[in-house]
């Protein structure tokens, strides 16, 4: 039987459905839709259902006709691989792009309802959920926007709330405890947590691995608590509505049993991540009550939920009305996500001076200096830190702090935590209008890259500033030096890795990520000083291109380069100096700056083979591994960088002792030739 993805009239008070019905009909649509597609996790959805009914029947506002609606509380499932529980909800409340043959389709090539929710795939769907803990923490974020939208355009525009559902393996997951933290530092109390305590993990009964008292570690990270039993309504209904008058954000776990209803396999791990089974799911209906075939939902319970779906209406248009036409210009040019008028004007007078002044500085210095002319003219930048406010040089003065005492702030003090930082940022951008910048050294980017991959994955506009970029850390040693880290944020799809050379391309790199809407950027900046080596002010940017010849090879020696030399950030001042000594020897050498190699790649072949020619001998020069560079240096080329781990001693003697000098690329070149 075919439904039609529109609301029917409400029911009659003899016809509506129950409280049970409605949601076993959640059940039952996950528990088929895992059976047809033989792949799936049928539990959470069947042992959430009472919450999930409960909540969106009589508390979550958000209207189907206008999923796009700024001030619609969000529901953010971190439990992700629940996912059927997201689709039941969004087929049953009205989402036109949510219908029952995208159920049928669960888990299949090409699907809206795939594994995992997905972002961008369905409307409804808030976050790309499944690495678990990424949820929890990006509704820290997006409850942290709401508080942000409100100081800065009034409640009468903003004034909503955040709902995440996680279970006890995004609560295992360290990411959660930084979010938490953070969420109760701030007294984000417009942030609700639904917990699926439902004491059952893949290996079996979570006793096997924890023994936490999750109520009381969230209490002493400053949250209000509540304990319900997850399948009584009246005890959830209660929870929820005391938790959405709290001056805290506020967990409430809910006792339930995975797989209500299944007849063997109720609160068992069999029933985390396969298929019940014919024989399990005939005897669940039974069990429930339930008569309709797969995929048929009953009139009344239909209508029920079509009900829940129409309730926000009425509120979207009041709040459509709400404010002058003047007020809601400016709101919705700010969640346009474009940049103001007038900004590439003050950019480009900047650029044009750093031209003029040549600044020998280290290129965190001059993404400060940048950032001291964008954050005054582009008010949608939030600033922050994992800690390391200083070094970054993330921190302008034009940002004040956001705390709990005030949200009109643009800085966020993160702490100690770069995961949650991540995620956060990641939040932000998903709530929208915000563009997020959080800095870090490059050497704790393995502790964001989850939140890094999900933000590439989703296409977001959240940029990363990682310092202290190589061996140029110098006497803090290897852990703190960076080697590997190029490389394996380069193989990330959909990511900008951005290392500029100086303060010229640092502008340059800035420019690119703020104008990369659906791209998230990782700009990677150094320490030491840097000499200018961009001589010529040019309104075109150049780092836009991935690479370009910085210097080319001396005509007066050949009229050919027989030498290229490669390299990114730092390296390409050594680079320069290398040129200069090879044409001492009579060797013709051009040198490209490849501040992008994901930008470079993009390119067409004839502007690659430009910029990098056949029939040289290409010298690539980074001081971080080789992997990735062989595609540009070929099989006779050479890499001069790092072969191991780095060492502790002052950044320049580092640079000799691991071979990477001007001398040394000369050296090679000449063995070479």
């Amino acid at each position: 039987m075919k439904q039609a993805n529109t609301a029917p009239k409400p029911p009659s008070a003899e016809t509506r459905a129950s409280h049970h019905e409605m949601a076993n009909a959640i059940r039952v649509l996950a528990m088929d839709a895992v059976e047809k597609a033989n792949s799936g996790h049928p539990g959470m959805p069947m042992g959430m259902a009472d919450v999930a009914t409960v909540l969106f029947r009589d508390f979550l506002k958000f209207d189907p006709k206008h999923p796009h609606w700024p001030d619609r509380d969000r529901f953010v499932l971190s439990a992700g691989h629940g996912s059927m529980l997201l689709y039941a909800l969004l087929y049953l409340t009205g989402y036109e792009d949510m219908t029952l043959e995208d159920l049928k389709k669960f888990r299949q090539l090409g699907a809206k309802t795939a594994g995992h929710p997905e972002y961008g795939h369905a409307t409804g769907i808030e976050t790309t959920t499944g690495p678990l803990g990424q949820g929890l923490a990006n509704s820290v974020g997006m409850a942290l926007a709401e508080k942000m939208m409100a100081a800065r355009f009034g409640e009468e525009l903003t004034n909503h709330y955040t709902y995440a559902l996680v279970g006890d393996g995004c609560l295992m997951e360290g990411i959660s405890q930084e979010a938490i933290s953070l969420a109760g530092h701030l007294k984000l109390n417009k942030l609700i947590v639904l917990f699926d305590d439902n004491h059952i993990s893949i290996d079996g009964p979570t006793s096997l691995s924890t023994s936490d008292d999750t109520v009381k570690r969230f209490q002493a990270s400053g949250w209000n608590t509540s304990a319900i039993d997850g399948h009584n309504e009246a005890e959830i209904h209660a929870a929820i509505a005391k938790a959405r008058n709290s001056d805290k954000p506020t967990l409430i776990a809910c006792r339930t049993t995975i797989a209500y209803g299944a007849p063997t396999k109720a609160g068992k791990s069999s029933s985390h991540g396969s298929p019940l089974g014919k024989e399990e799911i005939a005897g669940t209906r039974t069990k429930l009550g339930w008569d309709s075939p797969p995929f048929e939902i009953p009139d009344p319970v239909l209508a029920g939920w079509r009900e829940a779906g129409v309730r926000g209406g009425t509120v979207y248009d009041a709040w459509i009305g709400n404010e002058p036409q003047a007020v809601n210009r400016e709101f919705e040019d700010f969640l346009s996500g474009d940049l103001p008028e007038g900004w590439q004007e003050k950019f480009q007078a900047f650029k044009k001076l750093l031209a003029e002044k040549k600044p020998n500085e280290a290129t965190r210095k001059s993404s400060q200096e940048i950032l001291e002319i964008l954050n005054p003219i582009i008010p949608a930048l939030i600033g922050g830190s994992a800690d390391l406010s200083g070094s970054n040089n993330t921190k302008t003065g034009a940002l004040s702090a956001i705390s709990a005492e005030g949200f009109r702030g643009r800085y966020m003090y993160y702490g100690v935590r770069e995961h949650a930082m991540g995620a956060v940022m990641n939040g932000l951008a998903l709530h929208g209008g915000f563009i997020p910048y959080g800095g870090t050294f490059l050497v704790f980017s393995d502790y964001c890259r989850p939140a890094i991959r999900l933000a590439a994955l989703m296409g977001l506009r959240v940029i990363f500033v990682m310092t202290h970029d190589s061996i140029g850390v110098g006497e803090d040693g290897p852990t703190h030096q960076p080697v590997e880290h190029l490389a394996s944020l380069r193989a990330i799809p959909n990511l900008h890795v951005l290392r500029p050379c100086d303060a010229t391309e640092t502008a340059e790199c800035w420019e690119i990520a703020i104008n990369a809407r659906n791209i998230p950027s990782v700009i990677c900046l150094t320490r030491q000083n840097l000499p200018a080596l961009r001589a010529e002010y040019t309104d075109k940017n150049l780092c836009a291109l991935g690479g370009y010849v910085i210097r080319e090879e001396a005509s007066h020696i050949r009229k050919v380069a027989q030498v290229t030399l490669v390299a990114t950030g730092s390296e390409v001042s050594i680079a320069v100096e290398a040129q200069k000594l090879l044409s001492a020897h009579n060797v013709s050498a051009r040198v490209v700056s490849l501040p992008s190699m994901e930008l470079f790649n993009a390119q067409p072949e004839s502007y690659r083979k430009r910029v990098i020619e056949d029939g040289t001998i290409v010298v690539a020069v980074e001081a971080a591994a080789k992997f990735g560079w062989e595609k540009y240096i070929g099989p006779y080329g050479m890499f001069v960088g790092m072969q191991g781990f780095g060492a502790s001693g002052p950044g320049p003697d580092l640079y000799k002792h691991f071979g990477i000098t001007a001398d040394d690329i000369v050296k090679k070149v000449l063995e070479r030739l």
